[in-house]
C-alpha cells in the first residue's frame, strides 16, 4: 500500500473562503469580536466535485492509495484574531475533513488543524483533539509552533506551554506534524518557500536542544518537507550537538522526530534517503499543494514525489515498503487496520 502522510484540502468550495471571509469582517469592525461557529451550507456534491479531479485523480494517475489528510495549512491562520475566531474556523475546516473521509473511506483518513491562537491557554486545542480523535476518527493533528504567523515570539516547543498537548497525544497514541501557516511577516518571509522550511529547520532545533523526548518518550513528532535545511545541514546539527554537550542526535531525536518526503527533485530525495535512516522517512507528496507545475527538465509534477521513491538507486524493495507504508504505520498508530 502506498500511504501518503501529508496532504491538504486546498481545494474546498467556495463556502468556505466565504466563511472566514465574513470573520475577518466582523474583527476589522471590532478587534475583539468572539465569533459564534454558526453554519456553514455545504453539499455532500459539492465535496465530491472538489476532489473528484483533484486530489482523487492524482492519487489515480500516481499510483498512491491513501491520503492522511487535513484542512489546508496556510488557511489555518492562528495570528487572525482571537482564541474564539480560531474555534469556530478550525471546527468548521475538520468538520469538512470528516465528512470528506465519510465519502471516501478508503481514500483518506483525517489530521486535525488544532485552534490555536496566540497568548491563548492550550486547553482549546487538547479538546478539540480529543473530539476528533475520540469522535471523528482522526489519526494525528498538525501542530503549528508559530501562531505569530513569522515572528517567532511565542513559546519553544519545548516549553511546559505545549505538555498538556503532548500529555493528551501521548495517551490517545496520536502525532503530530509539526506544520505553520500562512505568514503575515511578508517583509520577510514567502509563506511556502522560506517561512515553511525556516519553521522547519527552526522546530528541530528546538527539539535537540531540549529534553522534551526524556520527559515525552512516546511522543511522535513529523518535520515536513523533507525537513527543511536539517538533512542537508546533518553535520552542522551533529557538530552543535556535541559542542552544546547534548546527546548525540541518533539518541536525543530520532527515537521521536520523522521527515516527510515532500521535496520536489530526485537529488533531494536522494540526500534525504542517504542522509536520514529509513525507519525515519515517512513517504508524502503534499498534493495539491505549494509547488504544483511540471518541472522542466523532467515533463513530470514537481510534486509526484512517488517517482523520485522508485528512482532512488540504493534502496531496497523492503526500504520502500516501510517508506510508502510500514513506517507510517508504526508512526500513525490509529492509522485504520482494515486499510
Amino acid at each position: 500500500m502506498i500511504i501518503d502522510c501529508h496532504g491538504h484540502y486546498t481545494t474546498a468550495p467556495k463556502e468556505l473562503g466565504d466563511y472566514r471571509d465574513r470573520q475577518k469582517a466582523d474583527l476589522k469592525q471590532n478587534p475583539q469580536h468572539q465569533a459564534a461557529k454558526g453554519a456553514l451550507s455545504i453539499s455532500d456534491d459539492q465535496l465530491r466535485a472538489s476532489v473528484e479531479n483533484a486530489q482523487l485523480k492524482l492519487q489515480r494517475e500516481r499510483g498512491t492509495d491513501v491520503t492522511i489528510f487535513s484542512p489546508r495549512a496556510s488557511w489555518m491562520g492562528h495570528h487572525i484574531g482571537n482564541a474564539a475566531t480560531s474555534k469556530a474556523w478550525t471546527e468548521h475546516c475538520n468538520d469538512l475533513i470528516y465528512r470528506l473521509t465519510k465519502l471516501y473511506p478508503k481514500n483518506f483518513v483525517g489530521v486535525a488543524q488544532l485552534p490555536q491562537s496566540p497568548g491563548a491557554p492550550i486547553d482549546s486545542s487538547v479538546r478539540e483533539l480529543t473530539r476528533c480523535v475520540e469522535q471523528l476518527g482522526f489519526v494525528g493533528c498538525n501542530l503549528n509552533p508559530d501562531t505569530s504567523g513569522g515572528f517567532f515570539n511565542g513559546p519553544s516547543l519545548a516549553d511546559r506551554y505545549w505538555y498538556p498537548l503532548y500529555e493528551k497525544m501521548c495517551e490517545l497514541g496520536v502525532p503530530a506534524m509539526v506544520h505553520v501557516s500562512e505568514a503575515c511577516n511578508t517583509p520577510y518571509f514567502q509563506t511556502t518557500g522560506s517561512y515553511y522550511l525556516a519553521a522547519d529547520t527552526v522546530a528541530f532545533m528546538q527539539m535537540m536542544t531540549s529534553d522534551l523526548f526524556k520527559d515525552f518518550p512516546d511522543l511522535k513528532l513529523i518535520i515536513p518537507h523533507g525537513g527543511g535545511a536539517v538533512p542537508y545541514h546533518w553535520g552542522r546539527f551533529r557538530g552543535l550537538a556535541d559542542m552544546l554537550k547534548r546527546p548525540p542526535l541518533k539518541e536525543s531525536v530520532l527515537n521521536n522526530v520523522y521527515f516527510d518526503t515532500c521535496v520536489y527533485h530526485q537529488p533531494g530525495i536522494d540526500l534525504l534517503l542517504d542522509v536520514i535512516p529509513v525507519e525515519n522517512i515517512l513517504f508524502a507528496s503534499e498534493m495539491v499543494g505549494a509547488v504544483r507545475g511540471i518541472d522542466p527538465e523532467t515533463g513530470h509534477y514537481f510534486d509526484d514525489t512517488k517517482r523520485y521513491i522508485d528512482g532512488n538507486q540504493k534502496l531496497s524493495a523492503a526500504d520502500k515498503q516501510k517508506i510508502f507504508e510500514g513506517n507510517i504505520r508504526r508512526v500513525f498508530k490509529r492509522f485504520p487496520a482494515a486499510l
